[in-house]
């Protein structure tokens, strides 16, 4: 199969997607890891898509068809089971990366996921490690790098295009010869050959053959790694500040990578080299040097003139030198002297002002021998000198660059990891922290039906959790759950929903322990408002069919249900309960139906149901007392039960309420 059909055939991957998932280095592993940061860096991916497709990826992977939640209340267990744990990350990411879990029937994937936890759960949620996390992000690709000053020649049509794509952050040019390249080393400070044709030729400027310059592209473009570095400077700072304080193994020399850092500027730049710096202050301070270096020439001259004592006074003098009345010639005669110490100072100073060394001869050369006032710079030698200091700046800074690009880009890799491997801590201490405050054990999964839960609690009650009373409650096959109003009959459903949805995402359960019966698909019937009319009561009557119809032992379900009765008249939906009932028991399926009808069921039945009750301890100060754990094989006492119960015990045995009590 070709490597787009493998990417297309992901769920949820189409032609375009495709196309932008190669983009990057290795999207099947991505895919296969479910590497959440790497698949959002592909063009137009961002990371709640990205957690869609690794979680369809995953599933492929596991031959998982889904369908796990196969109702809107189990999915909405679901998504309350992944709030819960996204509410205890600290980065975007591994709220991301957590949607790469689900809930699934197959057991290569639950073990996958349970191989995962276990180590998470022997993580210690530490606050400073949380804190440290707060600067962690996925890495930025930077691709708007674009650099003008040096280029890329070659005479191979082929090796153009190759060229233009491998390194699409500079100039690539077409020369035919020397000459031509000798036109391009003095439009661009570093002219980069490819052809091993132009190895000595002898050009002005600088020039280099480097016929593998495209397999090391950092060495072309050392702004490649310089700009990722910049940006993600804080990044992997903060990446490596979380392996400190959480004691994780780096990938790299943490203080070796510190002070790499430290020499770069926020704009890629190079910081720290004392050459550099004199060069590019050089370059900026040029012109304001010039005019300094003529205004001492002219303020030297100037005063001589004044001084002087020749034919004229000097301030007539003076007055005729500025109207340009035989300057040379005047100048010359008269104050040869003084003009040559003048220009020596504006010389001196522009030398010194700029500090300059190499160029310091050219410098020099900036003002004239020849006498004029006022003494004015060489337009032409000021110009060449700062194409001198330009291109010495340049090569100096590129010269940097790729000493610098060389050491981070054999740590590219490792920074990358440093930062994912902090990312997925975050991912791992969520589930710490979850399985910490919800006192979580990792369930047993089994390939029975049924479920066995002890002291589990549910989380998702409107109480604080401390508060929570615990519920012991198991069972083999399919039973009818009988209770008082207000007894957490549905908290209880609720209960089994977490717990089983969480046991089949890999996850830990709120319990003391548990054994949940693998299965396919979870089936949570909420409590429907009122009376359905005949449409929607012919709906879900076809929706209980197919799903009795379609229940196999490859693929087993749990149902959960409750007071189905609530959606025609209670004497019909006894009826309809026994015989949904009857046929589940049959299918080997698990089931658990909430009713206030469990007699009229019983007695509806031909099967030999089973029957649970949440019972009612009594009436404490009008507030009803629950034992919450139902117990297995009692049908539940009502709420009117109790309330006639505790009026006869006042009225006595011959009263009325007695004998009403006596009609239950």
């Amino acid at each position: 199969m070709s490597r787009q059909m493998e990417l297309e055939s992901v769920p949820g991957v189409g032609a375009k997607t495709a196309t932008a998932l190669r983009e990057l280095d290795d999207p099947k592993r991505a895919l296969r890891d479910g590497d959440v940061a790497t698949l959002s860096q592909a063009p137009g991916i961002s990371e709640g898509r990205a957690a869609r497709i690794a979680r369809g990826a995953i599933r492929a992977d596991h031959d998982d068809p889904g369908g796990f939640a196969a109702t809107p209340r189990a999915r909405e267990i679901f998504r309350e089971a992944l709030g819960l744990l996204q509410s205890r990350t600290v980065t975007d990411y591994a709220a991301k990366r957590l949607e790469t879990l689900y809930p699934s029937g197959v057991r290569s994937r639950i073990e996958e996921v349970r191989a995962f936890t276990e180590r998470a759960m022997d993580r210690e949620p530490d606050p400073d490690v949380r804190a440290a996390l707060s600067g962690v992000e996925p890495l930025s690709d930077p691709g708007d790098v674009r650099v003008r000053d040096r280029c890329l020649a070659t005479s191979d049509a082929e090796r153009y295009a190759e060229a233009q794509e491998a390194v699409p952050e500079v100039s690539v040019e077409v020369v035919d010869d020397a000459r031509q390249l000798a036109e391009l080393a003095r439009s661009y400070s570093t002219v980069v050959a490819l052809d091993e044709a132009f190895a000595g030729v002898d050009v002005e400027g600088d020039v280099r053959v480097e016929p593998n310059a495209l397999e090391e592209p950092a060495s072309v473009v050392p702004e490649r790694v310089l700009t990722f570095f910049a940006r993600n400077r804080d990044r992997v700072a903060a990446a490596a500040a979380v392996h400190r304080v959480a004691g994780l193994d780096a990938p790299c020399d943490l203080d070796a990578l510190a002070d790499a850092l430290d020499r770069l500027e926020e704009d890629g730049s190079v910081r720290g080299d004392d050459e550099l710096d004199r060069l590019a202050t050089a370059v900026d301070d040029l012109d304001a040097a010039v005019s300094t270096a003529e205004s001492v020439a002219n303020d030297h001259l100037r005063e001589a003139i004044e001084e002087r004592d020749v034919t004229i006074e000097g301030t007539d003098l003076l007055s005729l030198v500025e109207r340009g009345a035989g300057v040379d010639s005047l100048l010359g005669r008269e104050l040869a002297d003084e003009y040559a110490a003048a220009v020596e100072q504006a010389r001196d100073h522009l030398v010194d002002a700029l500090d300059l060394r190499d160029t310091e001869t050219m410098a020099r050369r900036a003002f004239p021998d020849e006498p004029t006032y006022p003494v004015e710079r060489q337009e032409d030698v000021v110009s060449r000198l700062r194409e001198e200091l330009t291109a010495a700046r340049d090569r100096r800074a590129t010269r940097q660059k790729r000493e610098l690009a060389d050491d981070l880009a054999d740590v590219r890799g490792d920074a990358e990891r440093l930062v994912a491997n902090a990312l997925e801590l975050d991912v791992e201490l969520a589930v710490a922290r979850f399985a910490a405050d919800f006192d979580c054990t990792l369930p047993e999964i089994t390939e029975d039906r049924g479920f066995d839960i002890e002291g589990g609690r549910s989380p998702l009650l409107d109480v604080p959790f401390e508060a929570v009373e615990p519920v012991d409650y198991g069972v083999d096959g399919v039973t009818v759950l009988s209770g008082v109003n207000s007894g957490g009959k549905t908290s209880t459903l609720d209960l089994v929903a977490l717990v089983t949805t969480l046991a089949h995402m890999g996850l830990p359960v709120p319990a003391e322990s548990a054994r949940i019966g693998r299965v396919a698909e979870l089936h949570y019937h909420a409590k429907t408002q009122g009376t359905l009319d005949a449409g929607a009561f012919e709906s879900t009557l076809r929706e209980f069919g197919a799903l009795v119809t379609d229940i196999t032992a490859d693929r087993p379900v749990m149902v959960l249900v409750d007071e189905l009765e609530s959606i025609t008249e209670p004497g019909a939906a006894a009826t309809i309960i026994a015989g949904i009932l009857e046929s589940l028991t049959e299918r080997e399926a698990t089931g658990v139906f909430v009713s206030h009808l469990a007699e009229d069921i019983l007695e509806a039945s031909d099967a030999d149901l089973a029957i649970d009750g949440i019972q009612a301890a009594g009436l404490v100060d009008g507030e009803l007392r629950v034992n919450r754990s139902p117990v297995k094989g009692q049908l539940a006492r009502s709420t009117p039960e109790l309330i006639v119960e505790k009026l006869a015990d006042d009225d006595g045995e011959d009263g009325f309420y007695a004998g009403l009590l006596e009609k239950f």
